[in-house]
C-alpha cells in the first residue's frame, strides 16, 4: 500500500484504547493487513450466501407481520430427523382465568367449564384418555405453553368430573399418595423434579392404589426431559394454532359464517402464518371477537402479532431466573439463525465470557465444558432444528442448522439488547468485531448482518462503534465488512445510508472511499434505483484525481459489478451518459464495461443471449459503450480481446451466436467498425492452438457490406 493509501495510524477496525479489548481467543484470524482485497465477485458471492434469507426479499421492513411479504418456513436442502420444536416462559398463561398453577385446591368449575367451550383435542389427548381411564393416573410431558395443563384439566372433564383439585408443584414425589383429598379429580402441573428427585414408578403405585380406593384420577404434567424411572408417560403435541384460534372464535362469535370471514381477514392470517404459543393465539382470539364486536381495529390486530414477539424476547431479558448463559445463547441464535448450530453454540459460550466479564471484572469467567442438551435450548429459545446441506470447497456437506420458529424473533431481540440493555453493549461489541475476524466466512458475514441489524435500530451508535473503526481499517477485510455492513443495513431500511456513500467516495481517507465503492457494487445489483447515484459518486471521485493505480481497479471492478444483475439495460443506459465526461471518467466507464463483458459468472454476453428485447433501441444500449471502446485508441486491443472471447462463446452455444448475430450489424456502423470487425472474424486463431471456429465464418456474413 502507499504512502498516500495508507489509512491514519489510529484506525485499525478494533476498539480504541479507552476501550476494552477484546481477548485474543476471540477471533481465529488476527486482523492484520491484506495485500490484497477479496474479489468483488467472490466477495459479493459470499455476502449473498451467508447473510440471513430475510435480509435481500424485495421488502425487509417489519411494517405487517410477514417479512418482506413472506413467510419462512424450513427451507432449503433435504430434512431428515428430529425436530425440536417447542418455547419456554416463566410467564405461563392458559385457556382458563388466570391464577397461580402451582397452588393446592379446588380449581373453579367455571374453569373448567369455560375451558371445555374452547378446548380443541390433538392426537395424544385420546391416547392419553385411555390410560387414564384404565390406570385412574397418567403423566403427560411435553414443553411449556403448549396446552399441557389445559389438556390435563380436560382429560378429567371427559370422565365426568367436574370438582378438580390442583396439588403443590413442590410436593415430594414420595408425598404424592399424602397430598389426596377427597376430589375425583386431581391435577399436579409442572412437578419439580431433579435427577436426585426423579418420579419413579413405585411412586405412581402407591398414588394408584390410594385412587382405587377414593375412586378417583390424577394427571401429572411435566417437561419432556423430566427426570422419571421406569414410568412411559404420554407425548403431548398440542393442536396447531389455527384449530385452536377456530375454536375460540366459535366460542365468541357463535356463527360459522362469521367465524370463517374473520379466519380470512389479512391480519389473521398472517398470524397463523407465524409460529405463536397457545396462550398468544387465545389473547389473539379475544382481540378478533373485539374487531368483530366494532370495538377494535385491522391496524390492532396486525399489531398484536408483532407485541407478542417483543413480549417474549423481554420476558428472556427481564427474567432474573434465566441464566446469562443462557441468555448469551439467545444472543448468538439471533446472530446465527438459519445457520449450523454448532456455530451459535460455541460463539455462545464466548460472548458468556465477556458478558460474565462485564457483571464481575474480578472474578474469573468460567464455562462449563457440559451444559443443556440441544433439544432443551432450542426449546428454550422457541427454535427447531433440522438437517440442511451446505455448499463448501469440499462440495455438500450436512449440517445441523437452527432456525426460531418466527421469523422475527432474530431482529426484535437483537433490537432490544442493544437499545434496552445499554449496559451489554461493550460486551456486545466486542463479541461482533471477534466475529469480522474470524476465518470462517458464515461467521465473518453474520457479523456484518448482525451490525446492520443494530445500525437499523440505532444507526449514529453503530457508525461510531463498528462500522467507521471497520471502514477505516488498515487490512481490507475489515473495510469488507464496513461495506457488507452498510449494504445489508440499506436492505433493511436504515435511514441515510445512500448520502453515507456518496460522502464516503469523497472522503479524504482512502479506506473510506474503498469501503464506500465496494458497498456500491454490493448493493446497486440488489436495489438498481441507486445506480445512478453510486456512478455520480464514483465519476465525481475520479473527477477529483488523486487516486493511484490499485484504488483505480478497485473502482473498475467494482463498477463492472454493477452490470452483473439487476436490470442491466436500465444500467448500461445509465453508464452510457458518462461516456461523454471527463476523459479519465470515460477511461473508468470503458474500462468496467469491457471487465463485464469479459466475466465468466453473470457476463453481459450470457445475459444478452437470454434477453428478449432484441429491437433496435434494445441492442443499443449494449451497442453504444462497446463502440465507445472499439474506437477509443487506449481501449481498443482490450476492446477487441473482448469481443474475441465473445465470439468463442458464440462457438460452443448456439445462444450466443444468435445474440452475436444481432449485435454485430449495431456495431458495425461506419466503413472503420466494419472493417475493424472483419479483420477479428476473419483473422481469429482458434481456441488452444485449434482450427479457427466455425461460428466465426458465420458471424462474418452478420456485418454489413461497405
Amino acid at each position: 500500500m502507499s504512502a498516500a493509501e495508507a489509512p491514519a495510524p489510529e484506525r485499525t477496525g478494533e476498539p480504541a484504547a479507552s476501550e476494552p479489548v477484546a481477548p485474543p481467543d476471540l477471533s481465529a484470524v488476527a486482523a492484520e493487513p491484506e495485500e490484497r482485497p477479496q474479489e468483488a465477485r467472490a466477495a459479493r458471492r459470499e455476502l449473498y450466501d451467508h447473510a440471513p434469507e430475510f435480509m435481500f426479499k424485495a421488502s425487509a421492513s417489519f411494517g405487517g407481520s410477514l417479512v418482506g411479504g413472506s413467510q419462512h418456513g424450513v427451507s432449503g436442502g433435504r430434512v431428515d430427523g428430529d425436530v425440536f420444536m417447542g418455547g419456554k416462559t416463566e410467564s405461563h398463561h392458559y385457556y382458563g382465568s388466570a391464577g397461580p398453577a402451582h397452588a393446592s385446591g379446588e380449581i373453579p368449575a367455571e374453569e373448567v367449564e369455560g375451558l371445555a367451550a374452547v378446548f380443541e383435542e390433538s392426537g395424544p389427548f385420546a391416547t392419553a384418555l385411555d390410560r387414564l381411564r384404565a390406570e385412574r393416573i397418567v403423566v403427560l410431558t411435553g414443553a411449556h405453553s403448549t396446552g399441557r395443563r389445559a389438556a390435563a384439566l380436560m382429560l378429567l372433564h371427559r370422565l365426568g368430573i367436574t370438582t378438580v383439585r390442583a396439588l403443590d408443584a413442590e410436593t415430594p414425589p414420595a408425598a404424592l399418595r399424602d397430598q389426596l383429598g377427597d376430589a375425583p379429580g386431581h391435577v399436579l402441573c409442572d412437578l419439580a423434579l431433579s435427577r436426585g428427585k426423579p418420579l419413579k414408578y413405585n411412586h405412581l403405585l402407591a398414588v394408584q392404589d390410594e385412587l382405587r380406593k377414593r375412586n378417583g384420577h390424577m394427571v401429572i404434567t411435566l417437561e419432556s426431559t423430566a427426570a422419571l424411572t421406569g414410568i412411559t408417560p404420554v407425548p403431548w403435541e398440542p393442536p396447531s394454532a389455527a384449530a385452536v384460534l377456530r375454536a375460540h372464535l366459535r366460542h365468541h362469535v357463535g356463527e360459522e359464517s362469521a367465524v370463517e370471514r374473520l379466519l380470512g381477514l389479512s391480519p389473521v392470517r398472517d398470524f397463523l402464518a407465524h409460529a405463536h404459543q397457545l396462550w398468544e393465539v387465545r389473547g389473539f382470539a379475544e382481540e378478533v371477537a373485539a374487531y368483530d364486536r366494532g370495538s377494535g381495529s385491522l391496524e390492532e390486530l396486525a399489531a398484536f402479532s408483532r407485541a407478542s414477539v417483543e413480549e417474549q424476547v423481554r420476558q428472556w431479558f427481564g427474567n432474573e431466573q434465566l441464566s446469562l448463559r443462557d441468555k448469551s445463547f439467545l444472543i448468538s441464535l439471533a446472530v446465527f439463525d438459519q445457520a449450523p448450530y454448532p456455530l451459535a453454540a460455541e460463539l455462545a459460550d464466548q460472548l458468556y465470557v465477556l458478558l460474565q466479564e462485564t457483571e464481575d471484572p474480578a472474578r474469573t469467567p468460567e464455562i462449563p465444558v457440559f451444559g443443556p442438551a440441544i433439544a432443551d435450548r432450542l426449546r428454550l429459545a422457541r427454535a427447531c432444528g433440522y438437517e440442511e446441506y451446505e455448499s463448501t470447497e469440499w462440495g455438500q456437506v450436512p449440517q445441523f442448522v437452527a432456525r426460531f420458529q418466527d421469523d422475527r424473533i432474530a431482529r426484535t431481540l437483537l433490537e432490544e439488547v442493544w437499545t434496552g440493555h445499554p449496559s451489554a453493549r461493550p460486551a456486545l461489541i466486542r463479541w461482533i468485531q471477534g466475529l469480522a475476524r474470524d476465518g470462517r466466512p458464515v461467521v465473518r458475514t453474520r457479523a456484518a448482518a448482525t451490525a446492520a441489524m443494530l445500525t437499523a435500530a440505532d444507526l449514529p451508535s453503530a457508525m461510531a462503534l463498528l462500522i467507521d473503526g471497520w471502514a477505516t481499517a488498515r487490512g481490507y477485510a475489515p473495510r469488507l465488512i464496513a461495506a457488507n455492513t452498510l449494504t445489508l443495513s440499506h436492505l433493511l431500511g436504515a435511514p441515510a445510508v445512500p448520502r453515507i456513500l456518496s460522502q464516503w467516495c469523497l472522503d479524504d481517507h482512502p479506506a473510506r472511499r474503498w469501503t464506500a465503492v465496494r458497498a456500491y457494487a454490493l448493493l446497486v445489483p440488489l436495489r438498481p434505483e441507486q445506480t445512478g447515484q453510486a456512478l455520480e459518486a464514483i465519476a465525481a471521485r475520479i473527477r477529483l484525481g488523486g487516486s493511484d493505480e490499485r484504488e483505480r481497479n478497485h473502482f473498475i471492478q467494482s463498477t463492472a459489478l454493477l452490470l452483473s444483475a439487476g436490470d442491466r439495460r436500465a444500467t448500461l443506459t445509465e453508464l452510457g451518459g458518462f461516456l461523454e465526461d471527463a476523459p479519465p471518467v470515460r477511461a473508468l466507464v470503458l474500462s468496467a464495461f469491457l471487465t463485464a463483458c469479459e466475466a465468466q459468472e453473470d457476463g453481459l454476453l450470457a445475459w444478452f443471449a437470454e434477453d428478449e428485447d432484441r429491437t433496435p433501441s434494445g441492442i443499443g444500449a449494449l451497442a453504444g459503450p462497446w463502440r465507445a471502446a472499439l474506437a477509443d485508441p487506449e481501449h481498443t486491443k482490450a476492446a477487441l480481446n473482448a469481443l474475441r472471447s465473445w465470439v468463442y462463446e458464440a462457438d460452443r452455444h448456439p445462444s450466443a451466436e444468435e445474440a452475436l448475430t444481432a449485435l454485430l450489424p449495431a456495431l458495425a456502423v461506419t466503413a472503420q467498425d466494419a472493417a475493424r470487425l472483419s479483420h477479428l472474424l476473419r483473422t481469429l486463431p482458434g481456441e488452444h492452438g485449434g482450427p479457427s471456429p466455425e461460428a466465426a465464418a458465420r458471424l462474418l456474413s452478420a456485418l454489413p457490406s461497405r
